[in-house]
């Protein structure tokens, strides 16, 4: 399908680890006033969910609409016809700027179809220092907190708003220029990908957007202790909690403001009018809902329920309560500018919930993630080969998780059981055997689907630098 938009460019703007809950849309406590007037003049989707609980579980379905393991059983989109791919060929210009996620490179194909791309992963050096401090991001924090006053000094007597993130792992203000010429120097139309990952681990942001989001000021000698308990393994508080969550929210706000000098730039550049930007997170996070923080291998709500909005200029905007998934990203992207979607996509457009107002289709939305012998166990896995095969299938109301190895299921009802406690495929009421019923078969023939393809020996090796950063994050 192809709408008839007034649309002639689209800016997607991806966050990693952004729990719907984390942007005021969602919840009105939150305070991200730029995403809350893309929610006020566009289409928010309030049950949107990710198809994987973590990046490259998540992002074949987002620029690619194929689900993971799909075409080759690894992670990656090398086999997959990509949305930049399509809107290339198609003679858009094209965008794509990644804030040095490792999963989300030229390794696993996610460069196709763009003329510019730039991740972001830099050469961390040779040296046994160097390496130490890209794989202990931590230890770097507190090296940086022992010049924080003469930097933070130099700024002062250079008239400078100190509004740098306390340590820029996240390469915010990196994506953010780059994107921002890109815009200044690209004719229409136009495509561009950008995505943040100042919400994921760890959470420091600029000491003003914790004061932005909290009423009493959490000082970065707080920062860094929380996320030394939690690096060291040591037991959660109560309070250490509470100030990571503080920072989470810090994180959220500090992408909020990039985004509003983005849609800046793009109305001195004359797009306000013909620029749809859409925003969506890749997965969530969990603090200790299931046990853990960060975003291990599960398919709770906390990890799959994400922000998704579209706002198109002259649409009414509104919310949609059906549930999507994000593999409709990709048509719905063709579709505003005009250009026909792959055959092999597996999601259906969005555009005509946005601009008119027809309802997405009631089909079920499905995530899956890979589990090895302990929730814990790293790294992510990157074949089926690494672990059991959890699948989940979402309605309205209902989620569906089965074990697809062990055929252990779980059933929640999420009007009643938002942080979804309670299992009730252990002893069913005949309603919910009738659930299970009709979303079982959904999870088997989507287990079916991506256990046929036909697998690759391996994905290439990967270099030094790009398992530095992956470390970086946490992935080992």
């Amino acid at each position: 399908m192809v709408s008839d938009t007034s649309v002639s460019n689209v800016v997607l703007v991806t966050v990693d680890s952004l729990r719907a809950d984390a942007i005021g849309p969602y919840d009105t406590d939150r305070h991200t006033p730029v995403m809350d007037s893309l929610a006020d003049s566009g289409t928010v989707f309030d049950r949107a969910f990710a198809t994987g609980n973590w990046t490259p579980f998540s992002f074949p379905s987002m620029l690619a609409s194929r689900p993971v393991f799909a075409d080759n059983g690894r992670i990656g989109v090398e086999d997959s016809p990509t949305l930049a791919e399509t809107v290339s060929d198609a003679g858009v210009s094209t965008g794509g700027f990644n804030a040095a996620n490792g999963f989300l490179t030229t390794h696993w194909g996610y460069d196709d179809g763009f003329d510019e791309f730039d991740p972001f992963v830099a050469n961390v050096g040779s040296s046994v220092y160097s390496r130490y401090l890209a794989t202990h991001p931590t230890v770097e924090a507190w090296l940086q907190l022992a010049a924080s006053p003469i930097r933070r000094a130099g700024a002062w007597l250079r008239g400078n708003t100190d509004d740098r993130p306390f340590l820029d792992t996240s390469r915010m203000f990196d994506v953010e220029h780059a994107a921002s010429e890109f815009v200044g120097e690209t004719d229409s139309p136009f495509f561009l990908w950008i995505h943040y990952m100042d919400t994921h681990t760890p959470y420091v942001p600029a000491p003003r957007y914790i004061r932005e989001v909290s009423d009493d000021r959490l000082g970065t000698h707080k920062m860094l202790l929380a996320h030394t308990r939690t690096g060291l393994g040591w037991d959660v508080s109560d309070r250490t909690l509470a100030d990571l969550r503080t920072l989470y929210q810090a994180t959220a706000r500090q992408v909020d403001a990039s985004i509003g000098r983005l849609l800046e730039t793009l109305s001195d550049h004359d797009h306000d009018d013909d620029t749809a930007v859409i925003l969506a997170g890749d997965h969530g996070e969990e603090f200790q809902e299931h046990g853990h923080l960060a975003h291990y291998p599960k398919l709770y709500d906390e990890l799959i329920h994400v922000p998704f909005i579209v706002d198109v200029p002259g649409s009414e905007g509104g919310r949609v309560e059906q549930q999507v998934g994000l593999d409709s990203i990709p048509p719905t992207v063709t579709d505003l500018m005009g250009v026909e979607a792959p055959d092999e996509w597996t999601g259906e457009t969005l555009v005509p919930s946005v601009v008119g107002e027809e309802s997405p289709a009631d089909e079920p939305v499905v995530s899956v993630t890979v589990r090895d012998e302990s929730v814990t166990t790293q790294p992510i896995p990157r074949s089926l080969e690494d672990g059991e095969l959890l699948v989940s299938a979402r309605n309205r109301d209902w989620t569906y998780i089965e074990n697809v190895d062990t055929e252990e299921p779980e059933l929640y009802y999420r009007p009643d059981d938002p942080l979804q406690q309670t299992n009730l495929a252990t002893d069913p009421t005949p309603e919910q055997a009738d659930v299970i019923d009709s979303l079982a078969p959904v999870v088997a023939a989507h287990a079916s689907t991506i256990r046929d393809a036909e697998p690759t020996d391996d994905d290439g090796e990967v270099d030094e630098d790009l398992e530095a950063r992956l470390s970086a994050l946490g992935y080992r």
